[in-house]
């Protein structure tokens, strides 16, 4: 393509570590093929109210790889397909994507680089639908969006959780405490999972496999009887025991997706109540969200927005950039979201747990 792209891009949905990388891979690589671009600050709000448009260019994305958050600032909210009224005090949401869609073509846009989880990119293949050219880049710490390999900002929350692990380890076994840590990853447990492998847990809870909480107090006496008088266990938020439901904070909100939590104090009440052990309950909550990306984070992020500049360049609208290893690769944006990425409890990962005696209360 010889003609000159003037490219948009916002971070959507909550943030994570690597989204500047990105921006500045996009950046980087369409200044250097001669395009434009503008930022997109507060998610989609940019296409409803241009305050929120700021110009792209060498010196707003210097040093800013290794940086956590985004630059552009992201938001749950804002969704244009859905966006919040309240008018005499009653609430109620409006589809303003028409709007949405005369902004982009007024302010002369050529395409949209949607960098979002599963949420964010809901938005983008709705806004596409409606005529927006976009190009989507998965993003979420919860890696499971199916379309592609690993998600940026996955491999930082693992190595933040893991480190929590790690020291929660020495004053677990100084009281001689069970102590149970809830970890982010909505209704799937890949975070849960690796770190607690990584971080030498005792029982991992994952939506994958219900457990039966008197499973996790037998694997606590167990290890009591042997004469080790702690031990660690590591909560997906979106665990629940067999037969039961998951923890919720408070009542689903319209427009917004229920919030999990609470789990790790469930289960440690119980525990407490089975075995006789203090037990002490720690959420690690948007700790995994923040923080400098990991190098191999960085790499990724890096890679992902480069290459969906190329995806731009060759007019693969209505697209997601996916990791398919060793190389990036591109799936329909529809065939992105249609599926979430459990984890297989099959998988040689959760065979490698089994075999070091790692309980999953099941």
């Amino acid at each position: 393509m010889s003609r000159k792209l003037r490219l948009a891009i916002n971070t959507g949905g909550g943030d994570d570590p690597g989204l500047n990388a990105v921006l500045r891979a996009v950046t980087l690589t369409a200044l250097n093929k001669g395009y434009e671009v503008i930022g997109i600050q507060k998610g989609y709000l940019g296409l409803l109210d241009t305050k929120y448009l700021v110009p792209l260019n060498t010196e707003s994305v210097r040093g800013i790889t290794h940086l956590g958050g985004s630059i552009l600032g992201t938001s749950n909210r804002g969704n244009p397909l859905a966006i919040r009224v309240v008018e005499g005090g009653q609430e109620r949401f409006v589809d303003v994507s028409d709007q949405a869609v005369s902004n982009f073509r007024r302010l002369g846009f050529d395409g949209l680089i949607a960098v979002g989880g599963d949420g964010s990119l809901q938005i983008a293949c709705g806004l596409a639908k409606k005529g927006i050219p976009i190009i989507g880049v998965p993003k979420t710490i919860d890696n499971d969006l199916a379309a592609t390999y690993v998600t940026f900002g996955f491999d930082t929350a693992v190595h933040t959780a893991t480190d929590a692990i790690d020291k929660l380890h020495s004053t677990a076994e100084s009281h001689e405490r069970v102590m149970v840590v809830e970890v982010m990853g909505r209704y799937c447990g890949w975070i849960a999972l690796y770190s607690g492998i990584a971080g030498s847990a005792d029982v991992i809870l994952i939506p994958e496999i219900p457990f039966d909480i008197q499973k996790v107090c037998d694997k606590i006496m167990t290890r009591e009887a042997a004469g080790r008088h702690f031990s660690m266990v590591v909560c997906a938020e979106g665990a629940a025991p067999r037969g039961g439901d998951v923890a919720t904070l408070g009542a689903a909100v319209a427009g917004r997706e229920i919030r999990l939590g609470g789990i790790a104090a469930k289960v440690a009440a119980e525990i407490e109540g089975c075995t006789g052990k203090e037990t002490r309950s720690l959420v690690l909550g948007h700790l995994q969200r923040g923080g400098m990306p990991t190098a191999s984070d960085r790499l990724l992020s890096l890679r992902y927005g480069s290459a969906a500049v190329r995806l731009a360049e060759q007019e693969r609208w209505g697209t997601m950039v996916a990791f398919d290893p060793p190389e990036m690769t591109a799936v329909p944006l529809e065939e992105a979201i249609a599926s979430v990425k459990h984890v297989p409890v099959d998988s040689d990962v959760v065979a490698t747990a089994r075999d070091l005696g790692i309980s999953f209360g099941d």
